[in-house]
């Protein structure tokens, strides 16, 4: 971490003042550049054309008929539906429309509907994310289950199998990613389905139960029992790979904030997240999150003037001191396997030094 995280009470107000000060000045930038205006228009040009694709899939899917050509039509589903969830995304975070009653019925109907994702467990999880960006207790991304994402709360060695899954765990994260489509429906309908507060619960129970069980009974109406799982399979198993693996280069690998720790908002959000570069092929493949630190700046901003508002972010980092990540996508997938090994290397044995276990272990 850098000088700027301190503990509660420890920051003097001036300093604090400054930081603000900061942020407020290049916000009157953008604002005045004219990049928080909405842009409708591109957002529903892709509606438009997500739909149509995902009619055009379905179409294929009856008129195909039973044959494994249908894999092809499961991947390129789990594509189109990834892109769909880009677009729920932006405007879970209010993007497209400037009502929020809107933005909030867009993101029920491209979310639950036609992903079969809840939009409520959705938000509630991705708000306090960007919130707290890798801090230890507060942002759930970082929170351990499968994978160890840090070691502040590492108290006593694993040991056996598991400490031999989690001293490699950065090389198994991305083949367990097949997993991920799974869990985000099952995670989803647990929380509509449960007992917590879900604010449109109904509306959310109607179009997740229209979806999934509409998909399914498509599915297996058009295609033999063997075959049909095939290709749920492959559908769910490449649409969990693929969030992940546009999710996962953003902040993985980036400092990890203690829980007691406080940072001004504009270090918060710059310092934990990392850009991703590749041009206009990666802006769509990525929908807009290879701009993370514009993202986490600005959430509101609609996702074609990200790409716009970059140098300016990047020119005002530069003249402040303040660190601004951007590397390549297989870069970004790099650090995040070495980071997670190192810290499943270190969950071994917490009491040991990383570094000598690894030595050790390379002997």
């Amino acid at each position: 971490m850098t000088a700027e995280t301190v503990t509660e009470g420890a920051r003097p107000v001036r300093a604090r003042e400054r930081q603000v000060s900061e942020f407020t000045a290049l916000t009157r930038t953008v604002q005045e550049a004219g990049l928080m205006t909405r842009r409708t228009g591109y957002y529903w040009t892709r509606f438009v054309v997500l739909t149509v694709a995902l009619a055009g899939l379905v179409t294929a899917h009856v008129l195909i008929g039973a044959s494994w050509w249908q894999l092809a039509i499961a991947a390129a589903l789990a594509v189109v539906l990834g892109q769909v969830m880009f677009l729920g995304h932006d405007a879970a975070h209010r993007q497209i429309f400037a009502s929020g009653r809107m933005n909030e019925w867009a993101s029920l109907i491209i979310a639950n509907l036609y992903a079969g994702m809840s939009y409520g467990w959705w938000t509630h999880k991705h708000s306090r994310h960007h919130a707290k960006p890798n801090q230890v207790g507060l942002d759930p991304d970082i929170k351990t289950g499968a994978f160890y994402f840090h070691t502040e709360e590492l108290t006593a060695p694993v040991k056996g199998a598991t400490a031999w899954m989690r001293a490699r765990q950065g090389y198994l994260f991305f083949p367990l990613l097949l997993l991920e489509g799974l869990n985000l429906h099952v995670s989803g309908v647990r929380t509509i389905f449960g007992k917590g507060e879900v604010k449109r619960r109904p509306v959310e129970m109607a179009f997740v139960t229209l979806r999934l069980g509409g998909y399914l009974a498509l599915v297996f109406w058009v295609l033999p029992v063997g075959m049909a799982f095939a290709f749920l399979g492959v559908q769910l198993a490449l649409f969990g790979l693929y969030m992940g693996a546009v999710f996962a280069p953003n902040h993985k690998g980036m400092p990890i904030v203690p829980k007691s720790a406080k940072v001004d908002f504009l270090r918060r959000q710059v310092l934990m997240s990392r850009n991703v570069r590749g041009g206009r092929f990666m802006d769509w493949f990525m929908g807009g999150l290879n701009y993370q630190v514009e993202h986490h700046l600005f959430p509101s901003m609609p996702r074609p003037n990200l790409r716009k508002v970059q140098p300016i972010v990047r020119e005002f980092c530069a003249t402040h001191d303040i660190p601004y990540t951007e590397t390549s996508l297989m870069e970004s997938y790099g650090i995040v396997i070495r980071y997670l090994n190192k810290v499943g290397l270190a969950a071994r044995d917490p009491f040991q030094c990383p570094l000598a276990m690894e030595l050790r272990s390379a002997r």
